[in-house]
């Protein structure tokens, strides 16, 4: 059994796997192996299912990563045996029963709360829920500022939503806890509050790490990223 951690790679919402394009190729030139699985973004509750599912498959341990939302993930899917630690880029540390919303609420909003619209989806069997998107006219500053003017426009016009009812959803548990974790501060962040990420990477104990970057700092400082992840998997090496 491998004693070096698989890193997976958790996107958050208004993005999707391809996120993290700038980050894995320089995490797999280290020679670290890499998983970069698609979140439904449906609920806090079956995404962190999803995750668990995937990271039980992994034969040795794991270092799971959650940006933004993904971190919400990563805090619940993080309970497996073999999630050996965590890294948050630019992401919400829940305490175990806070959901998003509670979390958020402690703080002056972001830019975000007036770029956001809202779109209704079909529920088998129930009344339509509603999807949150980023208003593509405002996405590039709000949450990709410093990426590639080029690159941000198809992001925008490319969003995997977040379900609204993601947000109100508690934490069963909080991974935090009992694993050694990893937080990097985006301080030039207009999707989360700064000050929200360094509060809940306060909270846990973290190793702290600031970078003046945008919502995206995997597309907009990717090095800095894959040098943090390398620390934690040469940290949690068993």
């Amino acid at each position: 059994m491998s004693t070096t951690s698989t890193v997976v790679l958790v996107h958050g919402a208004f993005a999707d796997a391809a996120s993290f394009s700038a980050v894995v190729p320089g995490l797999l030139a280290e020679g670290i192996d890499v998983v970069v699985p698609a979140v439904p973004n449906r609920s806090l509750i079956g995404d962190s299912a999803y995750i668990a599912s995937i990271v039980r498959q992994i034969e040795g341990p794991v270092l799971l990563v959650g940006h933004s939302y993904g971190g919400a993930v990563i805090t619940v899917a993080g309970a497996e045996d073999n999630v050996v630690g965590l890294v948050y880029l630019a992401g919400y540390a829940l305490e175990e029963g806070e959901s998003l919303a509670e979390l958020q609420g402690r703080f002056p909003d972001s830019d975000l709360a007036t770029a956001l619209v809202y779109r209704p989806y079909p529920i088998e069997g129930a009344e339509d829920g509603t999807d949150v998107y980023v208003d593509v006219e405002k996405f590039p500053a709000v949450f990709a500022e410093g990426v590639d003017p080029q690159l941000a426009k198809v992001l925008a016009v490319s969003q995997r939503p977040l379900a609204g009812a993601a947000f109100a959803e508690k934490a069963p548990v909080a991974a935090w806890k009992t694993k050694p974790s990893w937080g990097l501060v985006s301080v030039a962040d207009h999707t989360i509050n700064p000050d929200v990420e360094r509060f809940g990477y306060s909270r846990a104990g973290m190793t702290v790490s600031e970078v003046e970057s945008s919502h995206l700092v995997m597309l907009a400082h990717p090095k800095a990223v894959v040098e943090l992840i390398r620390d934690a998997v040469r940290a949690t090496a068993q």
